[in-house]
């Protein structure tokens, strides 16, 4: 069973840049062409395909998922590694909660200096967000060790 891109698109529900995005990255492997130069994919691009979108759903970077592609692609390899690289994820993703807790904490404190409707004037959260950021959290911090620009 072959597909033209918007098939497999359709298919896995992923947008058509997003696929090209994921070819040019080698995530996914260049697709044959047929006799009119179009893209032809096949099962084992939407098993690819259905692997990395897992993989993003999960917050994981390009770099961690070409790395888990190389365990896939080497199945009599030990999983020493991907062991290690999700370890090291889930604690990039603990770090994520307690700064989302204390975003959301600063946000709630924000929210209290305004109790009721009022002219913007006299208005709590403008004059809170006025001051000076030095108290407020960053909004996306990056962990230590997890790729900026990445995602």
């Amino acid at each position: 069973m072959t597909m033209k891109i918007s098939e497999l698109a359709s298919a896995t529900g992923t947008p058509v840049e997003t696929i090209r995005f994921y070819e040019r990255e080698g995530l996914l492997p260049m697709p044959e062409r047929a006799d009119n130069n179009y893209r032809v994919y096949g099962p084992a691009h939407v098993e690819r395909l259905a692997f990395v979108r897992h993989c993003r759903n999960l917050d994981m970077t390009l770099d961690e998922i070409r790395v888990l592609l190389r365990y896939k692609d080497a199945p009599q390899e030990h999983c020493d590694e991907v062991n290690a690289l999700l370890d090291e994820h889930i604690g990039h993703v603990a770090q994520r909660i307690r700064e989302l807790r204390s975003l959301e904490k600063a946000l709630k404190e924000l929210r209290r200096q305004c109790g009721q409707a009022q002219l913007a004037r006299d208005c709590g959260i403008l004059h809170g967000l006025s001051q000076p950021a030095k108290q407020a959290p960053s909004p996306r911090p990056q962990p230590v060790g997890h790729l900026k620009g990445s995602h």
